[in-house]
C-alpha cells in the first residue's frame, strides 16, 4: 500500500471538528433548540484542557460532559470552548480543544462522531508544548459508559444510543 503522504485521515478528523465547533457557535447564537442536548468526551490530559485539579484526579486521561438544561458561559474560538458546569453544585468553567474532543453526540436526533487521532496529537502535543501534566503512555481511550457530570441532573445517555460516524469504515486495512 502507498504511504499516504497527504494525511487524509487528519484531513477528515479535522473536517469533522468543524461540524463540533459549528453545532457549538449555533447553540452560542441561538440557544439548544427542541430536545437537542451534546454529549462532549475529551481527552483530560491533552495540552491546553484546562479543568480543576480535583476532576482531573478523577478523570485523568478522559471525562464526558453533557450541554443540555443547566450550563452557562459557553463561548468558542477556532481552537476551543469553554463552558462552566455544575460539580456537586459548585460551578466550574472548563476550557476544552477541539483537538482534545474523543467523541461529539446529540442523542436526540441520533447523530454521533468519534475521533481516533486525539491520541497521538495529545502525546504529540505534550513533548512539543508546556506539560501542566506528567504525560503517561497513552492507551487507546476507552468509551465512556457514562458522562462524568450530567448537566442536567440526568443519569445518563438517552435509550438506543447515538449512530456514531468513524473514520474506520472508510480506511484500508493494512
Amino acid at each position: 500500500m502507498a504511504r499516504d503522504f497527504m494525511d487524509y485521515n487528519s484531513m477528515v478528523e479535522d473536517a469533522l471538528r468543524l461540524v463540533v465547533r459549528r453545532a457549538v457557535e449555533r447553540v452560542i447564537a441561538e440557544g439548544l433548540p427542541g430536545n437537542h442536548h451534546f454529549y462532549i468526551s475529551f481527552r483530560t490530559d491533552f495540552a491546553g484542557v484546562d479543568i480543576p485539579e480535583y476532576l482531573h484526579a478523577r478523570y485523568p486521561e478522559e471525562m464526558t460532559i453533557v450541554l443540555q438544561h443547566q450550563y452557562g458561559g459557553l463561548h468558542c474560538d477556532d481552537e476551543k470552548l469553554g463552558v462552566t458546569l455544575n460539580f456537586n453544585k459548585v460551578p466550574e468553567h472548563l476550557v476544552v480543544p477541539f483537538a482534545a474532543i474523543t467523541a461529539f453526540a446529540d442523542p436526540s436526533v441520533n447523530f454521533g462522531l468519534q475521533f481516533h487521532g486525539t491520541a497521538m496529537a495529545a502525546n504529540s502535543a505534550r513533548r512539543n508544548g508546556p506539560a501542566a501534566v506528567k504525560l503517561q503512555e497513552q492507551q487507546p481511550a476507552a468509551k465512556a459508559e457514562t458522562p462524568a457530570a450530567p448537566s442536567d441532573g440526568s443519569d445518563g445517555p438517552a435509550e438506543g444510543g447515538a449512530k456514531v460516524v468513524t473514520l474506520d469504515a472508510f480506511r484500508k486495512k493494512q
